[in-house]
């Protein structure tokens, strides 16, 4: 899919590979980029730099996304893509003394953020899509939703289930000319990043959220339903299959070796 002359929502956008994504798709051509985010005032600065449009959206929340769908369509036409970016980087803890936690909010936030922000996206964008013949979402996840992240058993288990919706998102409408990218990277120099511990997200080097979206741009014209930023993630996916117990093992080493460094 090319998005010159398209409609494109990027939720997020405010900040870090949202606001990358939005800039990347003005280049591209795309006739109006809408920035949604909880950062209204940030939404609005980049709307402003851009010549696009700026609302306040609250991921997590059902209401706010069908807002934004509906506004867009609105005031700006029939969205062709749609950008579920928001993320967040909540409870990680290099300790990882109880996988289970101590609460549940750590687990509900990050669900109602990292999953169910893309279910309500596709929940009131497929119909729109299906009657039109066709529509695009692009989901960031994370390298964690392939693999594991150390230190946190919320964003990893979210992130994880991210993938799959996805996954079912891209084979349940395919027939209905509707296409699916997720993009995975490792480490990207954004605020979430330096909020939370350093590990093995930036062994592979952090990426600046603007080579991350010129990856996800060439991704989306590719219609490519992985993109990896990061390439190194796909020979450490085919290690975890080929080998799942010693793949175990390995990041149980790396756990190790936090729970020593951040335990003195």
């Amino acid at each position: 899919m090319q998005v010159n002359g398209k409609v494109v929502v990027v939720t997020g956008g405010a900040n870090g590979i949202g606001r990358a994504l939005c800039e990347a798709f003005h280049r591209a051509g795309a006739a109006k980029v809408v920035v949604a985010d909880l950062d209204v005032a940030g939404a609005r600065k980049i709307a402003a730099s851009l010549d696009g449009a700026a609302f306040k959206c609250d991921v997590a929340q059902e209401k706010d996304i069908l807002h934004v769908i509906e506004e867009t369509e609105r005031l700006f036409g029939p969205i062709a893509l749609f950008c579920s970016n928001a993320g967040i980087g909540a409870g990680f803890d290099p300790l990882s003394v109880n996988a289970g936690g101590t609460s549940d909010e750590p687990f509900a936030r990050s669900w109602a953020i990292h999953v169910m922000a893309h279910v309500y996206a596709a929940r009131h964008l497929v119909p729109r899509f299906k009657a039109r013949g066709g529509g695009y979402f692009l989901n960031t996840i994370s390298a964690a939703g392939l693999l594991s992240q150390i230190g946190s058993p919320a964003y990893s288990t979210t992130k994880h289930a991210a993938v799959g919706f996805a996954e079912n998102l891209a084979i349940s409408h395919r027939a209905d000319g509707i296409k699916v990218s997720i993009l995975c990277p490792q480490g990207v120099e954004t605020d979430m990043l330096r909020s939370i511990p350093k590990g093995p997200q930036s062994g592979d080097g952090d990426l600046s959220p603007e080579q991350v979206a010129g990856d996800a741009l060439k991704g989306i014209e590719q219609e490519t339903f992985l993109i990896l930023p990061h390439p190194q993630v796909l020979g450490y996916m085919r290690r975890k299959t080929e080998d799942y117990d010693r793949w175990i093992g390995g990041m149980a080493k790396i756990q190790a070796k936090l729970r020593d460094e951040f335990g003195k």
